[in-house]
């Protein structure tokens, strides 16, 4: 119908990928991600915020920059490693589009759920929606059993404690107003891991509305997972004072 036409014309796009060494997934993942919104025939950027990676990912963004173009591949670097709720931040003031999507740059998640998301955002005019892998069709490939039982635990912890009303917490592809998010963000006190799960439970606080995707989510293809036994901690922690404050 004409309507999207319109609508398509006039909505950005902006793609937020934090990076620490990365210069293997990203060519890749950039790729996908060109590949997706060029099909879809939305208008996009991707804002590359690399932390300083001591691998070359810097090196690896410019030649991508150069490929793409400068209107496509933002680089807004910073000097060293300042954790995932900043680089939001951070990127979102670069952002040029009205939407905003956050995604992991390490392959985990696939780009050609992002048209899924936008017609999810249309269906209802969403202020967020959320790639869910504990919902319809969604699901985890090659994570092992012990990371599955701690992320369906942090869930279902989360489920009992916040009752947020979304099924993925934790997760951390989707799709944002970029309105909606600089508000999520001014709300926000956690860093990390648990940035994630408080941007949901404050988005239903404030009443924002939210739909659903499932994807599948695939391990990190190269590097160690980022989740390691002290996030769980203080995931668990945040979980607490989130609980406590809400």
């Amino acid at each position: 119908p004409p309507v999207m036409a319109s609508k398509k014309s006039s909505d950005k796009y902006s793609v937020l990928l934090p990076t620490y060494n990365e210069r293997d997934n990203l060519p890749l993942i950039v790729w996908l991600l060109v590949r997706a919104f060029r099909k879809s025939g939305h208008d996009y950027e991707i804002i590359v915020i690399d932390d300083g990676s001591p691998d070359g990912t810097l090196e690896v963004a410019k030649q991508l920059e150069k490929i793409y173009g400068k209107d496509k591949i933002v680089l807004r670097p910073r000097a060293k490693k300042l954790g995932l709720g900043t680089a939001y931040i951070h990127g979102m003031k670069h952002a040029t589009g009205n939407f905003v999507i956050i995604m992991d740059a390490d392959l985990s998640h696939h780009p050609k759920f992002i048209p899924e998301f936008i017609s999810k955002q249309q269906e209802k005019d969403y202020d967020v929606v959320s790639g869910t892998r504990y919902s319809g069709s969604g699901g985890v490939y090659g994570w092992d059993l012990k990371r599955k039982l701690i992320s369906r635990g942090a869930n279902y912890l989360t489920q009992v404690l916040l009752q947020p009303g979304a099924s993925d917490l934790t997760g951390s592809f989707r799709l944002y107003k970029k309105v909606v998010l600089e508000k999520l963000v001014e709300s926000c006190v956690s860093k990390g891991y648990v940035f994630q799960m408080e941007m949901i439970v404050r988005a239903r606080q404030l009443g924002f509305t939210i739909g659903e995707v499932p994807i599948t989510f695939v391990d990190r293809v190269y590097g160690e997972s980022k989740l390691g036994g002290n996030e769980i901690y203080s995931f668990a922690k945040g979980l607490l004072y989130l609980f406590a404050t809400t």
